[in-house]
């Protein structure tokens, strides 16, 4: 089930928005100040927050930029002022999405859904599959056969590249302009060594992944299904 954190230091707002989102089928967790959320959000994992921004303590935009610190999660502010720069502000801290007061539940509930779907969407996109890998592009974490295995950055972003482009030809030029940059300073070579160290890698682990070597060009990741 869906977990909504709701924080308000109006009791009327909590009960009011936790009236519909239970009538939705959300399961919600109220706080009415921001070190209750925090609290709360240690213990109970949440899936989007809906903040007000007008709280004794610690105001919702103090709230927002601390859950940004640890979470991934999305954010709803609610306020009474409707000014721009209060909005720059908020989005400033990092919240996605902005509701001004008074609104119609309804309305929340749209926003919800629409910020579930669309995170829902982004972490479709973090995870990248090519034969027995699993690819976490946010994490840099790599599954294999339920293992879990971290490699340097360089390596991590230059198999990221070569899975994005899977069955593509790709010249040393491009891998060294994707992965190290434009104003990298090395040779080519230095492709060929991580080229090298990946498939030390995944040769005892994976069987269904190459990295096939286009002589005189560069390389190219091959699936084989």
């Amino acid at each position: 089930m869906t977990t909504i954190l709701l924080v308000d230091d109006d009791i009327r707002i909590l009960e009011l928005v936790e009236t519909h989102l239970l009538q939705h089928n959300y399961h919600v967790v109220k706080a009415m100040d921001g070190s209750d959320a925090l609290t709360k959000l240690k213990k109970q994992p949440c899936n989007l927050a809906v903040i007000d921004v007008m709280m004794p303590f610690m105001n919702g935009f103090e709230l927002t930029k601390e859950i940004r610190k640890k979470y991934d999660i999305p954010i709803i502010l609610l306020t009474a002022k409707d000014q721009i720069t209060d909005k720059e502000t908020g989005y400033e801290a990092g919240t996605d999405d902005y509701l001004v007061k008074p609104f119609e539940p309804k309305e929340l509930l749209f926003r919800i859904k629409a910020l579930l779907r669309r995170y829902a969407i982004d972490e479709v996109r973090d995870i990248i599959t090519v034969g027995d890998l699993m690819i976490n592009v946010q994490t840099y974490e790599i599954i294999v056969q339920q293992r879990s295995m971290f490699l340097p950055p360089k390596e991590f972003e230059l198999l990221v590249y070569l899975a994005q482009h899977k069955k593509q030809i790709l010249s040393r030029e491009q891998l060294i302009e994707h992965v190290w940059g434009m104003d990298f300073s090395g040779d080519e070579r230095t492709v060929d060594v991580h080229i090298k160290r990946l498939r030390e890698h995944f040769k005892d682990l994976v069987d269904n992944v190459h990295i096939k070597t286009i002589r005189g060009v560069g390389y190219m990741l091959e699936e084989q299904l």
